[in-house]
């Protein structure tokens, strides 16, 4: 049994009509005697599409229950012991009640498929993976249950129900969608035009893009080499150079005036790498091809107008744009050009555009990448080899003659030498000057520039021709050596780069001190400026050298867009060096933005958090901070209201309610207090050395009486803190400890030693502390489990923990052996205090 099909209706947004779709698919199916169930459908309570359920046979669902509620499931197995030929399933995307056979409903659809049953479903293009944040940044909701994209690519038929978001809105306020009472609340937030629009423009470019990949799949298979004009797409042919700008902006104006019209530029770089584009111009080139809603490509070929060709039938093109030649007049008895041989091949399937442009007939002018420059030494070693060798050896030869046929390898092997150490011109004058000296010393006659015998001619031809060959090889590769190493570290800074894309670990700063040190300069600084006629500004520096208020001032600048250039001062830098340089710059500018994102988020960030910090506590004004000023105005009004007699019994308890409201009140107030003042920066610990038992034990005034034991040796070293800040954060721990400790068990706080530090201890026997809650306690108005409103404002930790960073100190919560909460304060040892201050600063800043 074969494998079953998918058939996917997929829609831009609940409501357009997939499940009604599927369901007339369904009844014409049935008509025709294809055997057809529902497995699952879920009309949600709309009549039209409940009405066109009747007539089809439908599979029991499976029940399960979770959390005291019971859910109606597909019955996997159900469908698999009917084994229709075709099954419903609605909402692909759905995740199954835990229990079920599978997590996931594509899995049980994969399970049915798989079982030779064709499978129609729907979903939504808000459901597709990869397209999960875009949504979420489009209607600002995470869609919880997805579907991978490869599920719904692999899907034998898709098929778009499309309807535009003012029809889809009429439905909803219809009724037609959703229930009366949630009509106006989804026409306001999800259903906003805005968002349908976005969303139906997604799924019509998602399914655009899968029948572009199902017609390249299909010219693949059947080989067609013809191009089929369902789209227009235009291949521009660039060169690298400035024309090509021209011919990209003229495509896409040739692209605007056809629907879907494409842009494709493509620049064809030779494979040997000999001779390349300008970097800097290609990558403006690009960058404009981008802008333009168009695509950059870079294709290896030797034969440039069939690799153009190859490229533009292989994306299916319809017409290439090239540039008027460059060549001068009598360049084209070489050939006739590009242009030329594209237009004459290309087929009536592609139409070609010459563009005229400034630069026709001004000539080529593209750089040549050329051999590698060798040391100076070596060069100078070459020459000498080269020119000084021959001498020496025939003064050798000249004590012991070897003969014509050895004393030409000898001088040979000298040429050789002399192409190893400088290359090809001192390995030529090498030749020429053995060439000479064999002639005069060792060809007959003897010390005459005349050669008898023919023979000789052709030997010392030959021996010249030889050492002009071996020493063009030797440079060659020598060049090619030099080349491979230098592309070689070109990669691996390219793959710096782009590791630090993305992980975005280097800083602005540390970037421009990597490409002074690469390019060896004396300063590199990135200058950025608002406008054309806005002054520049440094946005980061690095090195010692010469500021540079301007690129024109620097030995090297390099263009970032239009109002950015990373300028470097030392040296002029050759063009192969570039190339690199751009991707810097780029990264540059990249590291920026980052940057300054960064600083926007913690500005952000800080917003958010004062503006919770301000709803928290005005919630906790008015009830936290209203309990006791309503205890404490009933008590006095009890006790001044003249119609009761109050014996001294109930005046004794109605003050003792006063005065213990007062005291809450004060508690309170004391910790918003200081919950603003580190929120806002302005605590200034008085740091000194001070004993703990001098300290902690003047803490637990605010508790009762044997709820406490101590446990602080007196040889503890002294410790370097702010006696009120750590008076108040023990107080706070040692509160909140008792709060939670059951009656009968006293909280512990105990002191040790260890190290540099010294670490107080409060342990409790309470309920304890999840490790996922350990930090959550920390953060401000903030109660653990079900703790009630007048148990305080949730600030108590919050402050303890600020004012011991405050101090240059920690607070965390760890668990009790045995249960319960232990809070160990950290402090550092008054010897340690004088030292130098930790590398890693406090999560708080508090100055």
């Amino acid at each position: 049994m074969g494998r079953g099909k998918l058939r996917i209706y997929l829609g831009a947004a609940p409501g357009v009509g997939k499940t009604y779709a599927m369901l007339s698919e369904a009844h014409r199916r049935i008509e025709r005697g294809t055997d057809c169930v529902v497995a699952y459908v879920e009309h949600h309570a709309r009549p039209r599409t409940e009405v066109m359920l009747h007539g089809l046979e439908e599979v029991a669902r499976r029940e399960l229950e979770y959390r005291g509620t019971v859910f109606r499931e597909m019955d996997v197995d159900a469908v698999l012991r009917r084994a229709p030929a075709v099954a419903l399933v609605d909402e692909l995307a759905h995740t199954n009640v835990p229990g079920s056979r599978n997590a996931k409903r594509w899995q049980d659809v994969e399970e049915l498929l798989a079982a030779g049953i064709d499978v129609v479903s729907t979903v939504n293009i808000q459901h597709l993976e990869s397209l999960g944040d875009v949504v979420e940044s489009i209607t600002g909701v995470r869609q919880r249950e997805t579907v991978p994209d490869e599920v719904v690519r692999r899907a034998d038929q898709i098929e778009l129900v499309d309807m535009s978001p003012e029809a889809l809105r009429r439905r909803m306020a219809h009724g037609n969608i959703y229930q009366p009472d949630k009509v106006d609340a989804a026409l306001s937030n999800y259903f906003r035009p805005g968002n349908l629009t976005a969303l139906r423009e997604l799924a019509l470019l998602w399914v655009a893009d899968r029948v572009d990949e199902y017609l390249k799949q299909y010219r693949s298979d059947h080989r067609v080499s013809k191009i089929w004009g369902s789209r227009e797409r235009i291949v521009v042919g660039l060169t690298g150079g400035p024309e090509g700008r021209t011919l990209i902006r003229r495509a896409a104006r040739l692209a605007e005036k056809g629907a879907g019209g494409e842009v494709l530029a493509v620049y064809i770089a030779r494979s040997d790498g000999l001779t390349a584009a300008s970097p800097k111009e290609l990558a403006v080139q690009r960058t404009l091809a981008e802008d333009l809603g168009g695509t950059f490509h870079h294709v290896i070929g030797d034969d440039i107008p069939a690799a153009l060709l190859d490229f533009a039938r292989g994306v299916n093109a319809t017409q290439i744009v090239l540039g008027s030649s460059r060549r001068k007049s009598w360049q084209y008895v070489f050939g006739p050009g590009v242009g030329a041989t594209v237009a004459r091949e290309s087929g009536p399937d592609l139409d070609v555009h010459i563009v005229t442009h400034d630069e026709v007939a001004k000539g080529r002018g593209l750089p040549v990448a050329r051999g590698a420059r060798l040391g100076r030494a070596r060069i100078v070693w070459g020459w000498a080899v080269g020119v000084a060798g021959p001498a020496v050896l025939a003064v050798l030869l000249n004590t012991v003659h070897l003969g014509l046929a050895n004393d030409m390898l000898l001088f040979l092997t000298v040429t050789v030498a002399a192409a190893l150490l400088g290359g090809l011109l001192p390995a030529l004058a090498s030749a020429a000057v053995g060439s000479l000296l064999l002639n005069y010393f060792y060809t007959p006659p003897l010390h005459h520039w005349t050669i008898a015998d023919p023979k000789n001619i052709v030997a010392i031809v030959i021996f010249v021709g030889v050492g002009v060959s071996v020493a063009s090889v030797v440079d060659l590769a020598a060049r090619r050596t030099h080349q491979a190493a230098r592309l070689r570290a070109e990669s691996e800074i390219l793959s710096f780069l782009a590791g630090n894309v993305l992980r975005g670990e280097t800083s602005l700063e540390e970037l421009l001190e990597r490409v002074r040190e690469t390019f060896g300069m004396e300063s590199a600084a990135l200058l950025e400026r608002a406008s054309d006629v806005e002054p520049w500004t440094c946005a980061g520096r690095a090195g010692l050298g010469r500021p540079v208020e301007r690129p024109e001032d620097a030995d090297v600048d390099m263009p970032v867009g239009d109002h950015m250039a990373l300028a470097l001062t030392g040296r002029v830098l050759p063009a192969e060096d570039r190339r690199v340089l751009a991707a810097f710059a780029a990264q540059a500018a990249v590291a920026l933005d980052r940057r300054r994102l960064q600083e926007e988020a913690d500005q952000a960030r800080t917003l958010a958090e004062g503006n919770r910090i301000r709803t928290a506590l005005l919630a906790a004004v008015s009830h936290d901070l209203r309990t006791p000023l309503a205890g404490i105005k009933a008590a006095v009004s009890s006790l001044r209201s003249d119609d009761v007699a109050w014996s001294e019994e109930d005046q004794a308890e109605l003050l003792e309610g006063i005065e213990e409201g007062a005291d809450r009140l004060d508690h309170l107030v004391g910790n918003l207090l200081d919950m603003s003042r580190l929120q806002t920066g302005t605590v200034t610990p008085l740091i000194r050395e001070i004993d703990l038992d001098e300290v902690v034990p003047m803490a637990l005034g605010g508790v009762p009486e044997d709820s406490v034991e101590l446990d602080i040796p007196e040889t503890l070293p002294m410790v370097a803190v702010d006696a009120g800040l750590l008076e108040r954060s023990v107080a706070n721990l040692v509160e909140n400890a008792v709060k939670y400790s059951p009656p009968g068990s006293p909280v512990l706080v105990a002191a040790s030693a260890i190290a540099d530090r010294v670490e107080v201890r409060v342990v409790d026997r309470g309920p304890g502390v999840p490790d996922e809650a350990k930090e959550r306690i920390f953060a401000p108005f903030q109660r653990y489990g079900d703790a009630p409103r007048g148990a305080g404002v949730g600030l108590g930790l919050a402050v303890a923990r600020g004012f011991a960073e405050a101090m240059a100190g920690t607070l965390d919560a760890e668990d009790t052996p045995g249960g319960g909460l232990t809070m160990v304060l950290t402090l550092r040892v008054a010897e340690a205090a004088s030292g130098p201050r930790p590398l890693v600063q406090p999560e708080r800043q508090v100055t």
